[in-house]
């Protein structure tokens, strides 16, 4: 087995890389202080939360693509192991993103927090993002294989192809959410979106012949 294909089968290093964006804010602020970060550091974390929620949304959902349009690549394989673990790891993020919105917003007083939900729901970039942690707030609930066996397969795939939604909503939320356009917001949806393109045409042409990663070619 070639030391990549390894190495994305370990959970031990997958979970490395979901916890070390997490850990990133911590250097400039505290680790070597950089004073346009430290000037408005929970703004800073704020947006680097969901930027890194973004980023696992769309590198989950990137997952199906890969397996369809190269099957038998080990790569492709590898990473599908993982897709709860990479799904549920977008939730937390998103989640600690709110947090941080609502501390951000109103400060520690927990009283604080309907007026600034309410607040939320007039402005269509927040009200989009909280659309988009309720379909992720649902899809981390039912990820469990008891919801599976609940819920009935095709349910239960049906609720889970919201997470397009998500995306599509995450999408807007990043990019309406600052007053210059954000470039990472092409960086990270424009190539789900080409890949998902290439699915798409992939499954309705199941008899032409693809090409592999290593570069040999194979009939469909």
């Amino acid at each position: 087995m070639p030391f990549l294909e390894k190495l994305l089968r370990s959970k031990a290093f997958i979970w490395t890389l979901l916890v070390l964006p997490g850990l990133w804010p911590l250097w400039p602020i505290f680790v070597r202080p950089d004073p346009s970060v430290t000037a408005d550091a929970l703004k800073y974390v704020l947006h680097h939360l969901g930027f890194v929620a973004c980023i696992l949304l769309a590198t989950v959902l990137a997952f199906t693509p890969l397996r369809v349009l190269w099957p038998k690549w080990g790569v492709s394989q590898a990473l599908n192991r993982h897709r709860r673990l990479v799904g549920v790891a977008a939730f937390v993020y998103a989640a600690l993103h709110l947090i941080a919105h609502l501390i951000y917003e109103g400060g520690f007083e927990v009283s604080a927090i309907p007026a600034t939900l309410k607040t939320a729901l007039t402005k269509p970039f927040q009200l989009t993002g909280l659309i988009a942690f309720s379909i992720l707030l649902v899809l981390a609930v039912t990820s469990p294989n008891a919801a599976i066996k609940w819920l009935g397969g095709k349910l239960w795939k049906n609720i889970h192809r919201l997470a397009y939604v998500a995306a599509g909503l995450a999408a807007y939320h990043q990019a309406a959410a600052r007053k210059v356009f954000p470039m990472q917001v092409l960086w990270i949806f424009v190539p789900l979106a080409l890949l998902e393109v290439a699915r798409i045409w992939r499954q309705r042409n199941p008899r032409v012949t693809a090409v592999t990663p290593s570069g040999a070619a194979r009939s469909g």
